[in-house]
């Protein structure tokens, strides 16, 4: 997990070219999704966080973004729904 506001502009092209970087999420609200969501570009640089891949934000509690991610996301919630029976 890496805060955006850690790293330079030039430092972040850099991550995301060598493929560190491949996930965006909002660490407010736990969500995770593809670098290229709207949602996602449209944040706050101080709550964007950076995973290396899907593991890595699964493995911190994050949840599949709603919009860029919708079969991950759809997966998600009926696996919390079915904990919940």
């Amino acid at each position: 997990m890496i805060l955006h506001s850690q790293l330079s502009p030039k430092s972040l092209r850099s991550k995301i070219h060598s493929q560190d970087i491949c996930f965006g999420g909002n660490k407010k609200l736990k969500i995770y999704g593809l670098l290229g969501c709207g949602s996602g570009k449209r944040m706050k640089r101080e709550i964007r966080i950076f995973f290396k891949d899907e593991k890595e934000a699964l493995q911190n509690n994050y949840r599949p973004c709603g919009h860029c991610m919708r079969e991950a996301y759809k997966q998600w919630k009926q696996r919390i729904s079915d904990q919940n029976h």
